[in-house]
């Protein structure tokens, strides 16, 4: 099986994010794991799509290693056509302020990947219409935390009013805990700094802040519209923020915790499954704070190898295993199937 990852870019790819891990798991396994930075595709006047990959092999001691051997490689010039699946791994927030241009080009680029019969993951025409947090918004409201969506000074300061004087702020389009701010009733004389902070390159979403929040959330994973399970465990794990932070997010200081799943955030994948299926979001990252989501990430959830060391299984294994099933699917039917049925099948 031949894989495309589509990343940010190879240069600035870390050693331990979830992608390379991915990668690095199916080389181990047999495959072939190409690199592909949003930037290096390339359509042919002939209709063909090629894009400038890198390919480090599977003979490394671990993801460090993996990942020097992939930067030290020349890049050669791959057909798209010649691949089995190219996975959708790079994160629009991230070239949002330097890269504007990049933000929709693997989606677009995997658009035309899919016309010509390539599997790919999560499919690319329901991956634009979540490219900034309103496709939250189009899920359940018993999923959702109350919110407002605004720019206005006067509409976000009253909705924070109408919450007792708590909320959580931040950007429509961000991640990693980027500018997150917990507004609490004695924070306002600093408010209008913090909106000001948010609102400065775009919409803010405000939320009830959920008390269970200081507990930390949890990051639930879902392939195929289920809880994701190898071995009888499920891949999950409980992100704590470091003091007083409101942010979670590990790559924000927050710390992990291994979890239980509960009934609760059982219920919530019940609720999300359709829409999750039927846009083909094969896999994504749920964040759960008590019976609430407080986001989906569609894009690049990380921490699959945080919940494998606290699960003791391989869930990047799982992911390569699933894969393998869908594209022997493919085999068989193909291009019977559309592309968002089979990313979720």
């Amino acid at each position: 099986m031949k894989i495309g990852f589509v990343i940010n870019d190879i240069a600035t790819e870390g050693a331990g994010y979830t992608t390379v891990r991915l990668g690095l798991a199916a080389e181990s396994m047999g495959h072939e794991a190409w690199m592909i930075g949003v930037g290096d595709f390339i359509y042919d006047p002939d209709g063909s799509i090629h894009a400038l990959a890198k390919r480090a092999g599977g003979d490394h001691e671990d993801n460090e290693a993996y990942m020097a051997a992939l930067k030290g490689q020349d890049s050669l010039r791959v057909s798209v056509d010649d691949l089995d699946v190219v996975m959708l791994r790079n994160d629009p927030a991230e070239d949002a302020s330097e890269r504007p241009w990049a933000q929709t080009s693997g989606i677009l680029f995997g658009q035309l990947a899919a016309a010509r019969g390539v599997l790919v993951v999560n499919d690319p025409i329901h991956l634009a219409d979540a490219i900034n947090k309103t496709y939250f918004q189009h899920f359940p409201e018993a999923v959702r935390p109350r919110t407002c969506i605004s720019r206005d000074v006067h509409e976000i300061k009253q909705f924070i009013e109408s919450e007792n004087g708590h909320a959580v702020i931040k950007p429509l389009q961000g991640s990693g805990g980027a500018s997150v701010f917990l507004v609490r009733p004695e924070d306002g004389p600093n408010v209008n700094q913090m909106i000001e902070a948010v609102t400065r390159d775009g919409y803010a979403i405000v939320q009830e802040y959920l008390p269970e929040a200081a507990e930390g959330d949890v990051r639930l994973f879902v392939m195929n519209g289920q809880p994701l399970m190898h071995e009888g465990a499920v891949a999950a794990f409980r992100r704590v923020g470091g003091g007083e932070d409101a942010r979670s997010n590990v790559s924000a200081g927050g710390h992990v915790e291994r979890t239980d799943v509960d009934e609760r955030a059982l219920q919530l994948v019940e609720l999300v499954r359709p829409k999750l299926v039927r846009d083909g979001m094969y896999l994504v990252g749920l964040d759960v704070v008590g019976n609430k989501l407080m986001e989906i990430n569609v894009f690049s959830p990380g921490g699959l190898h945080i919940a494998s060391v606290h699960a003791g299984v391989d869930f990047l294994e799982a992911v390569i295993l699933d894969l393998q099933r869908k594209v022997r699917l493919k085999g068989h039917y193909g291009r019977t199937i559309p592309n968002a049925v089979l990313a979720t099948l």
